[in-house]
């Protein structure tokens, strides 16, 4: 058996105001090791430093219509602090608290769920028992 390949190579986030996306999606993924590796107008794309792949890509919607809605993008997070501090990192850039960081023993992780500006679910997941 091969390394492991990851399932998801890109995700689109087709965003209604960019640049207070890309102020929410820095702050919150920043304490995840999570950054952007690549800017140009109207597009961030983040990701691990060691790692491009899978990847956000955070993009200018054409119009508001077409703004990313409705979805639920979980991070994986290395800590319970890493989680902690997500949590507080995407409030204090636009975000809307969902569920503060708390133990869901029924998936055996500790999460916290915080809305992006566009009101996507953005979670950030530390796996207590693998």
């Amino acid at each position: 058996m091969g390394s492991a390949m990851s399932f998801i190579h890109h995700l689109g986030v087709f965003a209604s105001d960019f640049e207070a996306s890309e102020r929410f999606y820095s702050a919150a993924l920043e304490p995840l090791g999570i950054s952007a590796g690549y800017r140009a107008d109207g597009v961030a794309e983040y990701w691990h430093p060691d790692r491009d792949t899978p990847s956000v890509s955070l993009e200018r919607a054409d119009q508001s219509a077409t703004a990313t809605r409705g979805m639920h993008l979980a991070f994986d997070a290395g800590s319970r602090a890493a989680v902690d501090t997500f949590h507080s990192a995407a409030v204090a850039a636009g975000g809307v608290s969902r569920h503060t960081p708390r133990l869901w023993s029924e998936y055996r992780a500790y999460c916290a769920f915080v809305s992006d500006p566009d009101g996507n679910n953005i979670e950030a997941v530390h796996k207590e028992i693998q």
